[in-house]
């Protein structure tokens, strides 16, 4: 009864359906499935030494942006249910028999199941698609069940932890469901069921559940796999199990996608369940953050730093050790940025030196999960590879989506011998970062620019990189800083002296805008665009001088482009 092994039968022998299946019921009616919220500012840059390298983390950068990052995040409701003869196991819990494809547990449930099959021989992920389809027809579904009836005072509230020793997997997925004991009202035992030896547990879990849910933590009760209860109450969202929403809950989700590349709508593609959970968010996760918010208040934090490099401890600092760690820090301290080791911080100060962070700056691993409890305001900087850009980049942006802080990825070298053979993940896992002179230089004249020290630039591609770079992690005022720094420079280049015009216009500086217009037409005479740009300046100021100058000098150097733009504009024709 207790096997490891995932159940290769068909998807409906494996895979519980609320809606149809028996052993799962609401403990009242779910006010949403799911709903937009606000995405966070996203970006990530490349910031190696190879130009091999930089063109794949450059590629696939720029298909993430196009293909996969929704225009707003997607909020998963996680609520209260009653389950019935459950079983929980080293890979899944079952209810009933079949297995609840909630959250990011159903996910990789689903990827197990996938990954198996094909390793079985057979295509199993066609299976899930043809599940899915048949599961979602019109007229199949019925509204989610709703419990009835009073429960026994020790139900106990149990979950299903993918382990307790991992601190992102434990505060993003874990420790967040004790966000809905009280919400439904149980008053019994609380079980949290892990797969891991004992011995592996980490003393931050407790730490974290005193901290932050002390009326819970006696009641709290770590067990290892296997274990079984009767009747539990659990959390549940329907992240894995979107496609068994009836067609008129999946409404309206497609008009988030940038594009059908990846995300295929109403076909449940393995691919499109990673996209979904790329984008997606659980509402857990906003409940644990304002109670961690709360958990600080009026507290003295006078003794955290607000600009810090976040270093590691032990084990975890030997086994991925970041090549040029220490030039970078000894670079941030000239900047006022101390060194911490989230390890060595109570739980409460782990929020807290968050919560009122300037800048945050580490190179890729399980602390970034503190991002939860960043302020809006606050710049959280990683630095991986390649491969944390493919594997692990989309893990950190739900929280980052919670928080809405500045989460900016800066992906350089791999620390190996080979540095240009990209490492397989199953066979080297998460190979560590060589962050080389080159790529210092660009982390820190981002760094300080983001702080306010803008630095001379002598190469106009160093500029343009950086004003890019300013510009995409929402930091406009600080571009149009540096370009001023910067000034003689960027007036030699038309696309700078154009974005210094846009910034100028965001800040309705009227007269700015045009300076910057014309140090643009001066920079490169053969564009016809900022002629026209001009133009609409004119009118926008009423200033029938600019619109004359500038459509005589469209007239006499672009005749082609002068007739169009007459023709097409009937305000002009009115005009003269």
């Amino acid at each position: 009864m207790f096997s490891d092994s995932v159940d290769l039968s068909l998807p409906q022998d494996l895979i519980l359906n609320p809606f149809v299946d028996r052993g799962l019921a609401a403990l009242g009616p779910p006010a949403y499935y799911w709903q937009p919220c606000p995405a966070a500012r996203i970006k990530g840059f490349s910031a190696s030494e190879h130009p091999e390298i930089t063109e794949k983390i450059e590629g696939f950068i720029a298909r993430t942006e196009r293909h996969r990052a929704f225009s707003q995040a997607v909020m998963f409701n996680s609520f209260p249910v009653v389950m019935e003869d459950v079983a929980v196991q080293k890979s899944h819990q079952t209810v009933c028999g079949k297995s609840p494809i909630s959250g990011a547990a159903g996910i990789r449930l689903l990827n197990r199941y996938c990954f198996d099959g094909a390793t079985a021989g057979t295509n199993a992920e066609a299976s899930l698609m043809d599940y899915f389809n048949t599961a979602a027809q019109p007229g199949v579904l019925t509204t989610f069940p709703v419990h009835t009836g009073p429960l026994p005072p020790q139900t106990p509230f149990v979950i299903e932890a993918r382990n307790t020793f991992n601190y992102y997997h434990f505060i993003s997925e874990t420790l967040c469901q004790l966000c809905l004991v009280e919400e439904a009202g149980i008053r019994g035992p609380i079980y949290i069921h892990y797969p891991n030896r004992d011995d592996k547990t980490g003393a931050f879990c407790m730490g974290f559940i005193r901290a932050l849910f002390p009326e819970l933590a006696e009641r709290v009760i770590f067990q290892r796999v296997p274990a079984q209860h009767r009747q539990a109450v659990g959390a549940y969202n329907f992240l894995a199990s979107f496609y068994l929403l009836p067609p008129k809950d999946r409404a309206g989700i497609d008009a988030l996608a940038p594009s059908d590349f990846y995300w295929k709508g109403p076909r449940a593609t393995r691919m499109a369940h990673s996209v979904l959970k790329l984008n997606s968010v659980d509402s857990a996760l906003f409940k644990l953050r304002a109670r961690a918010l709360r958990a600080i208040e009026g507290k003295d934090v006078s003794h955290l730093p607000r600009r810090f490099w976040v270093a590691r401890e032990g084990e975890a600092s030997r086994s991925r050790p970041m090549k040029g760690e220490q030039e970078l820090v000894d670079m941030l301290r000239l900047f006022g940025f101390a060194t911490v080791t989230f390890e060595s911080l109570s739980p409460l100060e782990q929020i807290a030196i968050m919560a009122n962070a300037e800048m945050m700056i580490s190179y890729h691993g399980a602390g970034f999960a503190n991002m939860l409890f960043a302020a809006p305001q606050s710049h959280v900087i990683e630095l991986g590879t390649l491969q944390t850009a493919v594997w692990r980049w989309g893990d950190f942006w739900r929280l980052a989506h919670v928080s809405q802080c500045r989460y900016v990825s800066f992906f350089a070298d791999f620390n190996k011998d080979d540095p240009l053979t990209e490492p397989s993940f199953n066979e080297e896992s998460i190979v560590p970062v060589h962050l080389s002179t080159k790529g210092r230089a660009q982390v820190m004249a981002y760094v300080v620019s983001i702080l306010g020290r803008y630095p001379e630039l002598g190469r106009i591609e160093d500029l343009r990189q950086l004003t890019s770079r300013l510009t995409a992690a929402g930091a406009e005022d600080q571009a149009l800083d540096l370009l001023m720094r910067n000034e003689a420079l960027s007036k030699t280049d038309a696309d700078l002296c154009l974005w210094r015009a846009d910034f100028h216009k965001q800040r309705y500086e009227a007269n700015a805008e045009f300076l910057a217009l014309l140090d643009a037409w001066a920079a490169d005479g053969t564009r016809w665009q900022t002629l026209i740009r001009m133009i609409w300046y004119g009118r926008k100021v009423d200033n029938g001088k600019i619109i004359g100058w500038a459509l005589g000098l469209l007239e006499a150097d672009f005749p082609d482009r002068h007739a169009a733009f007459v023709n097409s504009a009937e305000w002009l024709r009115k005009r003269r």
